[in-house]
């Protein structure tokens, strides 16, 4: 049998963002009665299995009352279909309700999970060795790999105990340019990030808005979270206060909806002029980029995602009401768990601390010891309990800090869970 050397496959084989979260998966299969709080998926118990046949009926229902035939409606359900989506229209009408963002629908393009809309946006972007995409670090795995993927390098911009200053990403991308390069976009998700928790300020989304402007720069806004703060307090996307076109914006419809449909969609309304002077959209010019990537996106799982924005009048933040409930409750049971077993905290050197989000899945806590993979392995072996290393999500940095998810639990899984690590930091130190 044919023998390959590792050392010829592509480098995303082996990029470290993929190999840590197959760690994670590995862990979690060995160690299956530890409490995970690394796992950041949402609660399936919103979930049954009846819902996927509604939502269906509900989105048929929906095109026959547009007028469809039967041969159109089958068509539409079971054939290769238009490569940017089928739920354009919905979709536009969605944001414009809940966020307040009006772009036409033609410039939304639906995906196979924001994952892919992330992979496509920068292979648009990044044209030669010398563009590079900006992210603000701490980051998500997925941006990282796909860049890795596409052999897209990515600059780090570092957020600051604050958060992220709009100041540093000028600064950035001065240096970047200095070396040589061309830096294209800056990926952030400006609520409730994913790892850190943080969330941008208007003021700041403001300007940020005015620097990336300064220094023609566009952004990737990634918000899979805006639904799910603590509070009721508006917190406009910077998509909704973009007046220059400078934002390309990513959703997801695994968190208000439900991961295994896997549909997600960018927003890219910015116009693209050719050199004999057509002008076009940029989601039509990124659509010859998804049909040699997937064709288009399941029509079976747009149909399904359809139907949940017709049973909702296309407003999902009225009809995520008892999600958000269930989040917010548990975030808070994390915060309060990590009060009653670290009450040290913020005392003196060596203290376990932790930052209080705004809202999202998401806290990370800094620990007076190594949280590395041999940590982990002893955290679930003899703890029975699971977290993710925040080194997962730097590039150089993270060492002494744990990402903890309070999604996926009930709340007295999540206290017994902290409960748990308090007794892994006391007995390692």
């Amino acid at each position: 049998m044919v023998e390959l050397s590792r050392a010829d496959l592509h480098v995303s084989v082996s990029d470290p963002a993929a190999t840590s979260m197959n760690f994670l998966n590995e862990v979690a299969i060995r160690f299956p009665n530890a409490i995970s709080l690394a796992a950041g998926r949402p609660y399936d118990g919103f979930y049954s299995t009846e819902d996927v046949q509604r939502y269906l009926e509900a989105y048929l229902n929906h095109l026959r009352a547009d007028g469809l035939s039967e041969v159109q409606v089958r068509g539409l359900l079971f054939q290769y279909g238009r490569t940017n989506g089928q739920l354009h229209t919905l979709i536009a009408k969605m944001l414009e309700i809940d966020e307040g963002i009006v772009v036409p629908p033609e410039s939304v393009m639906v995906t196979a999970g924001c994952q892919e809309a992330m992979v496509i946006a920068l292979r648009a972007l990044c044209t030669s060795p010398q563009d590079v995409v900006l992210a603000v670090e701490p980051c998500y795995v997925g941006l990282n790999g796909a860049a890795r993927i596409l052999g897209v390098e990515v600059v780090p911009v570092p957020e600051s105990p604050a958060g992220l200053a709009p100041e540093t990403v000028a600064e950035v991308v001065r240096a970047v340019r200095a070396a040589g390069k061309r830096p294209r976009a800056l990926y952030l998700v400006p609520n409730f990030s994913n790892p850190s928790g943080f969330s941008l300020p208007v003021a700041t989304r403001r300007r940020l808005l005015d620097i990336v402007g300064e220094q023609d720069l566009l952004l990737l806004e990634d918000d899979p979270y805006g639904l799910f703060g603590l509070d009721d307090e508006p917190r406009p996307t910077l998509k909704s206060l973009d007046t220059d076109g400078r934002v390309i914006y990513l959703g997801s419809f695994s968190k208000s909806c439900f991961p295994g449909a896997r549909v997600g969609f960018l927003v890219a309304d910015q116009t693209v002029v050719g050199e004999n002077g057509r002008r076009t959209l940029l989601a039509d010019e990124m659509s010859a980029v998804k049909s040699m990537l997937t064709l288009n996106t399941s029509a079976i799982s747009q149909a399904v995602i359809g139907g949940v924005l017709i049973e909702s009048g296309c407003g999902l933040r009225a009809a995520n009401r008892d999600k958000i409930a269930f989040y917010r409750s548990n975030l808070r049971t994390l915060l309060a768990a990590l009060e009653e077993h670290f009450p040290q905290s913020g005392r003196g050197e060596g203290a376990v601390r932790w930052n209080v989000p705004g809202g999202g899945f998401f806290a990370v806590v800094d620990l007076p010891l190594r949280a590395d993979e041999t940590l982990l392995e002893l955290s679930a072996e003899q703890y029975g309990v699971l977290w993710t290393p925040m080194k997962f999500f730097y590039v150089d940095g993270g060492d002494h800090s744990v990402r903890l998810s309070c999604s996926y639990l009930m709340p007295e899984q999540i206290a017994e869970g902290v409960q748990r690590l308090s007794w892994l930091v006391a007995e390692n130190e």
